[in-house]
């Protein structure tokens, strides 16, 4: 095939002599016209061939501007046509699901702006044969069919955009899963007492309903990867750089490291984010910290001038993301996923804090955990889109000064209230007690019917309440014509005829009570995507065997000399 550069048969930029009629042939060599008519007709000659020449150019300037115009159009829809190819492409590649509203609904602010909560799931699965090559356990069983969320992060954008926290909820934890269907697989719950990573396996939108159940915060979006994820994931932007403060050897997660910083790729990579007895105290909870380093590594690379900037980069990130992801509907297309992506990008590293969920023994299994003390403030500041860290990575000034205005001495975690059905309507007071608990009030929050009906609702307290009942009116939106001082002790809130639906007083001007920031991040792991010289400890506990010997996972390090290191 000819070059369309050239032309047909490669002869359009050829130049061809063209005879002027009449002209005599060339003079030969050494031969030079003298003068006279001689010298006359040479001129002459030039004369004539200069506007034959002349005469020539428009011609083959228009032949080339048509080749170049033809090329340029070839070009044109070549490239948007394996544009359109790459983001269909990527498209054909997101698993999305639907949530079917079980994340609840977020608040507005004042200027009409959406915070955004994604609760992000890492699969302990084993439905591939990649997924079992990767994380073992399939020997016997072979390909598996249910899953657990071993890795739960509620990820929320504040509504302004300036600031992120991640909230990890350790899988070990204790609470009950609601009334669930899989819209995929059809297996199904009547709701149950049981490890919170479990409900994974009735699909995730129930995973998504379970911690909203638990946390009272509305969850917009789910993003869930695989073990073949994470390994995509990372090989995608190159490796991801963690530091360990020591010799490590998880002989569980298989991971293996000498002291100081490394970069991780593949099979490292999701070895360092499942480890739990490498690290910490052997648990999940010092495998959520872990984590957390990770990802703010990772974090900090997606937003460094070369990962976006580089279209090979760009390219490998996008199609790795979107086969490792399963999302749900609302994220589910290449449009959506960059508009999350531009809006991660707006909040500056020092303002992303990651935390854990605080948590206490669980009373009947020592292996297992149940919420702690503070963790219903640290739920609040997330519902009520507080921040929990200023540009400096310390306790947010305007937070303080919220709370040193509006907050009583008593965090609203400390606040129970006794809640009375005083009207008609079944399941107000426990729909109230609900609300409460919600915006970070006591568990201890209970409910009753009241003596009798009551017309107009009040709120009761004891002496030296009223700074406590204060915070109960602001949260629920009543007026302090609503509360009056009672001769006993505690809170008693009586629902009347004249608030007969609805979780906020009826013209009143309700606001969540701030939670107490302080209470928020205590005993919660709280550290920032800035902190780039932060070290995973390595557990000083013997967590690991090797050869049937408890070992510290640094002593095992040092035993297992011959094994290479997961990034050799």
């Amino acid at each position: 095939m000819s070059d369309p550069w050239d032309g047909p048969s490669g002869q359009a930029t050829r130049s061809r002599s063209a005879r002027v009629p009449g002209q005599r042939a060339a003079e030969p060599d050494g031969a030079r016209p003298s003068g006279g008519r001689a010298a006359a007709r040479a001129a002459a000659r030039s004369r004539v061939g200069k506007r034959a020449h002349r005469g020539r150019q428009p011609g083959r300037a228009r032949k080339v501007l048509k080749i170049l115009g033809i090329s340029l159009s070839v070009i044109i829809v070549v490239t948007a046509g394996a544009g359109w190819w790459f983001y269909e492409h990527l498209n054909g590649n997101i698993h999305s699901v639907s949530l079917d509203g079980k994340g609840g609904t977020e608040k507005a602010d004042a200027f009409g702006r959406t915070p955004i909560n994604i609760l992000v799931m890492g699969s302990d699965g084993r439905t591939s044969a990649a997924d079992c090559k990767l994380g073992g356990g399939c020997s016997r069983t072979g390909v598996q069919t249910g899953s657990n969320a071993d890795v739960q992060m509620v990820v929320h954008i504040s509504a302004d955009r300036s600031n992120a926290t991640v909230m990890s909820i350790p899988r070990d934890t204790m609470t009950k899963v609601p009334a669930c269907q899989d819209s995929d697989s059809g297996q199904s719950t009547a709701g149950y007492y049981g490890q919170i990573n479990s409900a994974l396996q009735y699909g995730p939108a129930c995973q998504v309903a379970t911690v909203h159940q638990l946390t009272g915060i509305p969850i917009d979006h789910f993003v869930k990867l695989d073990f073949s994820g994470v390994v995509q994931m990372s090989d995608a932007i190159g490796g991801v750089s963690v530091c360990v403060s020591d010799d490590v050897y998880d002989t569980y997660s298989h991971l293996k490291l000498s002291k100081g910083n490394h970069t991780l790729k593949g099979d490292a990579a999701l070895e360092f984010v499942r480890s739990r007895h490498g690290f910490g105290d052997g648990s999940d909870l010092g495998r959520t910290t872990t984590q957390h380093i990770f990802l703010s590594s990772m974090i900090r690379k997606f937003k460094s001038a070369g990962t976006l900037t580089d279209p090979a980069a760009v390219y490998g990130l996008a199609d790795a993301a979107t086969k490792a992801l399963t999302v749900d509907d609302g994220l589910g297309t290449v449009k959506k996923l960059i508009s999350l992506a531009s809006d991660v990008n707006k909040v500056p590293t020092k303002r992303m804090t990651f935390t854990t969920m605080q948590t206490a023994a669980d009373p009947g299994d020592k292996d297992r955990v149940v919420v702690g003390p503070g963790a219903k403030s640290l739920f609040a500041t997330i519902a009520n889109d507080q921040p929990l860290t200023d540009g400096s990575g310390k306790k947010s000034a305007a937070a303080s000064v919220t709370a040193k205005a509006t907050a009583p001495a008593v965090p609203a975690a400390q606040i129970a209230v006794t809640v009375e059905n005083g009207t008609a309507v079944t399941g107000r007071a426990s729909e109230i007690a609900s609300a409460l608990t919600d915006q970070g009030f006591s568990s201890a929050t209970t409910t009753a019917n009241a003596p009798s009906p009551a017309t107009a609702t009040t709120l009761t307290y004891g002496a030296d309440q009223k700074g406590q009942a204060q915070t109960v009116a602001k949260a629920l939106g009543l007026s302090s014509t609503h509360l009056k001082q009672g001769t006993g002790t505690g809170l008693t809130l009586v629902i009347g005829g004249d608030w007969p639906s609805g979780t906020s007083f009826p013209g009143g001007n309700s606001a969540p009570a701030p939670a107490d920031t302080h209470a928020a991040v205590s005993n919660a792991h709280a550290s920032t995507a800035d902190q780039a010289k932060t070290c995973a400890k390595v557990s000083p506990y013997k967590t690991v065997t090797v050869n049937g010997v408890s070992m510290t996972p640094t002593q095992a390090y040092a035993a297992a000399r011959g094994k290479p290191d997961s990034d050799a």
